[in-house]
C-alpha cells in the first residue's frame, strides 16, 4: 500500500513507496484563495519567543526529556544532540516557549506517522514560518517506530513542524529527515489518536495545512472535531 506524506498542504513529492512529512513554508500554487482572518491575540501570560523566533535561541542540552500531556494520556520524548543539534536546539526552544501546548495533531496516518506543530494562533505561525533551520546531517539513526524528526519542504527548510514515526520509516532517511529524538515513554498513547480522517487532500480527508496557518484552531476545531490535541508540552527537570 503506497503511504503518501504531505510535504506541505497540497504540494507532494514521490520517493519509492513513500512520500516526504514536509511543513509548509509556502503558500501551495493550487489552494483555493482563503482570506487573513484578524490575529488572535497571545494570552498575557504567554512567552514573547512565541512572536519573536530570535528570541528562542539557546542551546539544548546533549539530552533532555519533554512531556507532552494529551486527552489520551502522556508521552514522554528523549532528545539527543548529537543527532541532529540544529533540530534538537530548535525543539528545546519551541518546548521551552511553550510552543506545542494546544497544537493539534492535525496529521495522523495508520502505520505510517502522525504530524504535528503549527500552533493554535494564526499569527504565530505568520512569525515562524518563515524561521527555518538549516539541515543536520544524517547520525546514523533512522526513521523507526517511536522516533520523531522535523519535517521539512525541501532542503534547509525545518521550523516547527515534526512528526513522530508510526512504523518503519527508513525509506525516509536519505531524503533530508534526520531523527533527533524518540518517545521513551507513552508510545501507546500515540497509537490512540483519532485517524479516521487520515492524509491532507487529495490522498485523504485530513486538514489543509495552508488553512491552520491562516485560521489556526478554529479552523480545525470547527472542521475537524475528533483530532487529538496537546494539552502542554513542558522539559522534564
Amino acid at each position: 500500500m503506497k503511504k503518501c506524506i504531505l510535504a506541505f498542504s497540497a504540494m507532494t513529492f514521490a520517493a519509492g513507496c513513500a512520500q516526504k512529512p514536509v511543513e509548509p513554508n509556502v503558500a501551495p500554487a493550487a489552494q483555493p484563495a482563503v482570506s487573513a482572518p484578524a490575529p488572535v491575540p497571545q494570552p498575557a501570560a504567554a512567552n514573547p519567543a512565541l512572536l519573536a523566533p530570535e528570541q528562542a535561541a539557546a542551546q539544548a542540552p546533549p539530552v533532555f526529556k519533554a512531556r507532552f500531556k494529551t486527552a489520551k494520556g502522556d508521552f514522554v520524548v528523549e532528545v539527543h544532540r548529537d543527532w541532529s543539534p540544529r533540530g534538537a536546539d530548535r525543539f528545546y526552544n519551541l518546548v521551552k516557549i511553550g510552543y506545542f501546548d494546544d497544537a493539534a495533531f492535525f496529521r495522523a496516518v495508520e502505520g505510517f506517522m502522525v504530524q504535528f506543530g503549527l500552533h493554535a494562533s494564526p499569527e504565530a505561525n505568520a512569525r515562524w514560518r518563515e524561521a527555518r533551520i538549516p539541515d543536520d546531517p544524517p547520525a546514523g539513526q533512522s526513521n523507526r517506530r517511536g522516533f520523531i524528526t522535523f519535517a521539512t519542504a525541501g532542503p534547509n527548510t525545518r521550523t516547527t513542524q515534526v512528526f513522530i514515526n508510526y512504523g518503519d520509516n527508513a525509506a525516509l532517511d536519505g531524503m533530508g529527515f534526520t531523527p533527533f529524538g524518540k518517545v521513551v515513554e507513552g508510545l501507546e498513547t500515540l497509537d490512540q489518536f483519532y485517524k479516521g480522517y487520515g492524509d491532507a487532500p487529495p490522498h485523504g480527508m485530513g486538514p489543509d495545512q495552508g488553512r491552520i496557518h491562516m485560521e489556526g484552531n478554529a479552523y480545525l476545531k470547527r472542521d475537524f472535531p475528533r483530532l487529538d490535541y496537546v494539552k502542554t508540552a513542558r522539559l522534564v527537570p
